[in-house]
């Protein structure tokens, strides 16, 4: 669970905005109204970029949301993403679109609390597990449900939208997810989930997070126009998100909008300099993260200012701390 001494509140939970909050607020806000303005000035491939970017940056935040405080690492991120598009996909004839992209958020919170209360009792290397397994267990369940159907292929999502609105849409979900956030942060949840950090508790910051995941899903359904369970569940989505949390920092809300812009670039030219290393890069991408940045963009901005080292006791390493230790000892008995 979370660590007090790392995580006390800097306000009381019910008390106004002092100075330095409203005055980090308003920088976001115009962060926000300037990044609204991409369309305006890039089109063709860079916005393309920038349209992967603000998916990526409200996957990540809406990650740490949940595996921030609770130091859970979870790479579930591709199930609820997943959802998010089959539910467009599978109701696209049936209901509106905005009425689809509400249905998904609440699909997705709904399985979040089936297996929430039941899970979050399994915590370390267990609970990194099992989040990976349930990515692919929605998967192998959504491709027999196709089997049963008589669907073999994926689904056609057919919807009229501009690359401009998409990237609104997800910018303005990013906004969304960081005033949750921000909220949470302040609220007697947040202050709860940090000082107490019971189950109940720590299951509906995983619900909040995963609904969030789901919508994105639903968002970006009728961007990709055809969505198959290999393609809406891929375990990428998952790992690329968690390294790009890292990479920008879990102890700061805004750290995940540090490590989205660079990682996205960076693996855009990974994915066309080495397309048929991407699996092994993300594998060194990630231990360079843990063991050379672990406190990330956000921890390396702070140690300059403060003048001096960061921890190395971020989330990643406690959370992998009972295998590391079980290396060690069989290094010993060698």
């Amino acid at each position: 669970m979370s660590n007090l001494a790392d995580t006390r509140p800097a306000v009381r939970p019910g008390v106004g905005l002092s100075g330095i909050e409203l005055r980090k607020l308003l920088i976001s806000a115009a962060i926000f109204v300037l990044a609204a303005l991409v369309p305006f000035v890039f089109g063709g491939y860079p916005l393309q970029l920038a349209i992967n970017i603000a998916m990526y940056a409200a996957l990540a935040t809406s990650w740490l949301l949940f595996s921030g405080p609770t130091n859970y690492i979870a790479l579930s991120t591709a199930a609820f993403f997943g959802i998010g598009m089959y539910t467009v996909a599978g109701g696209i004839e049936i209901l509106p679109y905005p009425v689809l992209i509400l249905v998904a958020g609440g699909a997705g919170a709904a399985l979040a609390a089936v297996v929430g209360l039941a899970t979050l009792r399994v915590s370390g290397v267990y609970f990194v597990i099992f989040s990976l397994g349930l990515a692919e267990l929605v998967r192998q369940i959504m491709t027999w449900l196709q089997h049963v159907l008589g669907t073999m292929s994926g689904v056609y999502v057919t919807i009229e939208r501009s690359e401009p609105e998409y990237y609104w849409q997800l910018l303005l979900l990013t906004a969304v997810v960081y005033l949750v956030g921000w909220w949470i942060g302040r609220s007697r949840l947040g202050f709860a989930l940090r000082i107490i950090g019971n189950d109940e508790v720590v299951a509906v910051h995983f619900v909040i997070s995963s609904a969030f995941a789901s919508v994105a899903g639903a968002l970006v359904a009728p961007r990709w126009g055809y969505v198959e369970p290999v393609v809406a569940f891929n375990p990428f989505v998952s790992f690329q998100v968690v390294i790009m949390a890292l990479l920008g920092g879990t102890h700061r809300l805004w750290g995940p909008l540090l490590g989205v812009i660079p990682f996205v670039l960076l693996w855009e030219a990974i994915a066309i300099e080495f397309p048929d290393e991407t699996t092994l890069l993300l594998g060194v991408c990630f231990l360079l993260i843990v063991y050379v940045i672990p406190n990330g963009i956000t921890g390396l901005i702070e140690d300059a200012w403060r003048g001096r080292a960061g921890s190395a006791n971020g989330p990643v390493q406690r959370a992998f701390a009972p295998l590391k230790k079980l290396l060690q000892r069989n290094n010993d008995h060698a």
